[in-house]
């Protein structure tokens, strides 16, 4: 099987250092190996996403020397192939609509209950305020007003979901070799009672979106043939959530490398929304990609 590695940002806004780490990370891996880097656009954010952002990407990217292999992936031209997913989801009762907004799943959540943790992957858990007693089994969703949740009950009941035992506990799991603050390597393993207490019902399809992250994520990683995932430590948490979504879809798995975050002079992780330095400006500032190389910690191509 060949090495592949993918590169996804979104065009919502410039790349900074901590994609240029990623990015040249993933590149590189795959080269070591003769393997191959593949590039995919993640804009399902329409109202985000932004021709001239995209257009940027490639020239930063090109100018950091990376190149990718084959066509490049846009979720936007993907619509379809989520949408028969969540109609086989739905077939199968582990979806349901949800119309909460954030200020109701925060003031239900605001009511502690013993043993469960407020956060997980995605935020505050949901308190499963639309969650039905019965799911109405169909062919096609009814599509909602509001957004489609996985029942991650029903998930963790699922027997597809789990690789093997464990004595009497089933177990599901994910191989990690990342070098991620915090991250454990080797084999990561949960159980049932695990994926239904500290990940909740989380958002599959958003009524904007017509997907979500994770769904996209998932299906787009195995369209592309992709055997090793390269992303930040920040996504750690949210692989238990890909992993479920895999093996009830029966989409293989691959390798995660999640790798430490690049932080600024204060010790927080860059991100677009808090105005993190863009490559473009270093590249206008008269840097070379062997500066951007030595800022992050990466050896020379």
């Amino acid at each position: 099987m060949t090495f592949r590695t993918r590169f996804a940002p979104s065009p919502t806004g410039p790349l900074h250092l901590g994609h240029a780490y990623s990015a040249i990370l993933a590149h590189d891996m795959a080269r070591a190996r003769g393997g191959q880097f593949l590039l995919r656009i993640e804009d399902i954010d329409r109202s985000r996403a932004r021709p001239e952002w995209e257009d940027l990407i490639y020239e930063d990217l090109t100018w950091l020397g990376l190149g990718w292999d084959g066509p490049v992936m846009r979720q936007s031209e993907r619509l379809d192939s989520y949408s028969e997913t969540l109609d086989a989801l739905w077939a199968r009762g582990l979806l349901y609509p949800c119309t909460c907004k954030r200020r109701d799943i925060a003031e239900a959540a605001s009511a502690p209950q013993e043993g469960a943790p407020l956060l997980g992957p995605d935020g505050i858990i949901y308190p499963g305020t639309c969650r039905p007693k019965t799911h109405s089994h169909g062919h096609l969703i009814p599509r909602p007003s509001g957004a489609l949740r996985l029942d991650m009950a029903q998930a963790a009941r699922a027997n597809d979901v789990y690789t093997r035992r464990i004595g009497t506990t089933r177990v599901a799991a994910f191989e990690e070799l990342g070098n991620g603050e915090g991250i454990p390597r080797g084999l990561v393993e949960f159980t049932p009672d695990e994926i239904d207490r500290d990940i909740g019902d989380v958002v599959i399809a958003r009524r904007d979106m017509g997907t979500s992250y994770h769904l996209a994520v998932v299906l787009d990683d195995a369209a592309q043939g992709i055997t090793d995932v390269v992303r930040g430590a920040d996504l750690f948490d949210a692989t238990r959530i890909h992993v479920i979504l895999q093996r009830l879809l029966g989409l293989p798995t691959p390798r995660y490398h999640h790798h430490r975050l690049i932080r600024d002079q204060h010790g927080k992780r860059l991100a677009k929304r808090d105005d993190a330095r863009a490559i473009r400006t270093y590249r206008e500032d008269g840097l070379t990609p062997g500066d951007i190389r030595r800022m992050v910690g990466l050896p020379q191509a």
